[in-house]
């Protein structure tokens, strides 16, 4: 039990530079106290006392801003950073070393009681301010829930979405999408940012790039038909008014998307 105490109070000194002492984080740090509260509701509820579980987590929920059903399942080292406004439901688990910012819903999408309707969290998962995860699905280990996401399918090991609904960008040879090197896979990232963006503004750049190669490419046939209808020898070739130069200007469109 202490143990476990210890480690609760290690993972928010290791993720929070803000946090300066263990006394401190004790006092003054509501995802901790959530924690320390959803464990006698969680017990209660499994062994048949539903109400005190219920009203156990009714005043954490009055406590701390953060509102764990007592039958979620909840790993070790889950750090509730802020976290008010999070709301955890009943079917949920969450993995152990999984972070969990404000204003987070982890919701379930189904009316059947008895019937898993809130997703799973795999280890490590960061799921960031504002994030809606809605449905009983699996969200894969290292995975990364962008802000204010709304996550209404599975989500692979490693990866990172984003937007409304959620867009998958995929992890790079089994990391997170957001590491280059795998020695800092390991790193962690507060508000699970990546330096990759929305997985649009990637295809968008793709696109701009392909249309500026084949502008070079056009521009660089008309310069040798051009040549050729200065030939006196190719009098057949009658010169046009073609695009001589590179008139695309992607660099610009792709200031516009974020590059």
């Amino acid at each position: 039990m202490l143990a476990r105490l210890r480690s609760d109070i290690q993972c928010i000194l290791d993720r929070d530079p803000a946090a300066r002492s263990t006394f401190e984080v004790i006092t003054c740090y509501p995802g901790l106290h959530a924690i320390w509260l959803h464990r006698p509701a969680h017990w209660c509820w499994h062994h048949g006392l539903k109400w005190p579980g219920r009203f156990i987590s009714h005043f954490a929920r009055w406590f701390t801003g953060i509102e764990i059903h007592p039958g979620a399942k909840i790993g070790e080292r889950v750090f509730f950073d802020h976290a008010m406004g999070v709301v955890v439901g009943e079917t949920a688990e969450i993995g152990d070393g999984c972070t969990i910012y404000q204003g987070v819903t982890l919701g379930g999408t189904s009316l059947y009681k008895g019937a898993k309707r809130h997703p799973t969290l795999g280890k490590d998962v960061v799921v960031s301010a504002g994030a809606k995860v809605l449905g009983g699905f699996e969200v894969g280990d290292g995975a990364k829930i962008g802000s204010n996401a709304v996550v209404i399918k599975p989500v692979p090991p490693g990866a990172t979405a984003v937007g409304i609904p959620a867009r998958i960008i995929p992890s790079k040879a089994g990391e997170s999408a957001d590491v280059t090197e795998p020695q800092q896979a390991r790193k962690f990232t507060a508000y699970g940012i990546t330096q990759e963006d929305d997985p649009l503004s990637q295809a968008m750049r793709g696109l701009i790039d392909n249309a500026s190669s084949q502008e070079h490419q056009i521009a660089l046939l008309w310069q040798a038909i051009e040549k050729l209808s200065a030939n006196p020898q190719n009098k057949d070739c009658v010169p046009c008014d073609a695009a001589l130069k590179e008139q695309f200007e992607a660099g610009k469109l792709n200031e516009l998307v974020g590059k």
